[in-house]
């Protein structure tokens, strides 16, 4: 670990898991530098504000990424991006693709050159573990073939041969290809598998599995975050040009619905549908621990017991209907462009 302290831009750092980022990259001595469209509310970075007149080392720019004013605004005086925005999962991408383009894909090019010319040395991008399409029987390990089988995964891919490509002397690239996180966020988000069948399981007594079989990684947004925070901490020999997997457990739907259960209590009930989604995704994290040295410290269990106590605590107000916690409902709402 180098122990050096950044200025980082975390784009898209009001969202689900930049909310946690955010205040963990300022208690480790790093100066961040927010940007975000803050559709889900402002509250979320309230913690890293501080309750008098926000807090040392923070800097809010309330933009689009698509902005280039916005984006000069948040990238001034850093040295190191954390890259985080895009228009999140397969269905929210759908919903407008013209606008997943413009966001996930065409947006990225522009910030990428607007970064270097800012002085940026260290690039770390969010990519996504269903670049790789559906590959049955196998652990999905970084050097196999990519085949994204939508839109949303195809951009993502995209952009990781774009960051590849403006890799030099002086600006060291990085790509983390997350599982999905799941767990308790100030800006939460109900529409992610573990997640899902948490809420439904306290609120409903009942989830409904869809398929079963397929297996879906997942991680841990306390150990998501610490990954962020080890590609800043290690040299640039060790993180320069690589791409690594980064979840915690492979686990099949109906795992995942009977861990919930196993948490919450044996009255909830599991209906079993069948579904039209192949997705089944065995996603190996060896070499993140092999060449990083991390190993996940929070188990799937752990997200469902902090979802459990923040509904307990009344956090979560109307978590069946609030379009606040529904990426989809929410951009339906705004009719965001």
């Amino acid at each position: 670990m180098t122990g050096r302290t950044w200025t980082v831009a975390v784009i898209g750092g009001a969202g689900y898991v930049g909310s946690v980022l955010v205040p963990k990259l300022l208690d480790a001595g790093h100066r961040v530098s927010v940007l975000d469209l803050y559709i889900y509310g402002e509250e979320s970075l309230a913690a890293a504000r501080g309750r008098s007149g926000g807090r040392p080392g923070l800097r809010e720019t309330k933009g689009d990424v698509r902005d280039a004013s916005a984006v000069a605004a948040a990238l001034d005086g850093c040295d190191a991006v954390v890259h985080l925005a895009c228009i999140s999962n397969d269905p929210s991408f759908e919903l407008d693709p013209a606008l997943g383009r413009s966001i996930n894909l065409d947006s990225f090019p522009p910030l990428v050159g607007m970064a270097k010319k800012a002085g940026v040395r260290r690039f770390i991008y969010a990519s996504s573990s269903s670049v790789y399409g559906v590959k049955e029987g196998i652990e999905v390990t970084e050097d196999l073939p990519l085949e994204p089988l939508t839109d949303y995964s195809r951009f993502k891919a995209a952009c990781e041969d774009i960051l590849a490509g403006e890799r030099g002397p002086g600006f060291a690239t990085c790509v983390v290809r997350p599982a999905t996180v799941c767990g308790y966020s100030p800006r939460q988000r109900l529409d992610v598998i573990v997640n899902i069948l948490t809420n439904h399981a306290v609120h409903t007594g009942k989830v409904r599995v869809m398929g079963g079989d397929q297996l879906r990684p997942n991680i841990h947004i306390e150990d998501m975050c610490r990954v962020y925070l080890t590609a800043l901490d290690l040299p640039d020999g060790k993180v320069d040009g690589v791409c690594v997997n980064a979840g915690y457990e492979n686990r099949s739907v109906l795992q995942l619905a009977e861990l919930v259960r196993g948490v919450v209590g044996p009255h909830v009930e599991m209906e079993i549908a069948p579904t039209d989604d192949p997705r089944s995704y065995h996603v190996s994290s060896e070499k993140i621990r092999r060449a990083w040295g991390f190993v996940p410290s929070h188990t799937i269990e752990d997200a469902v017991r902090d979802l459990v106590a923040a509904f307990a605590a009344g956090k979560l107000p109307d978590a069946m209907t609030d379009p606040m916690y529904y990426n989809i409902r929410r951009m339906r709402e705004l009719n965001l462009r």
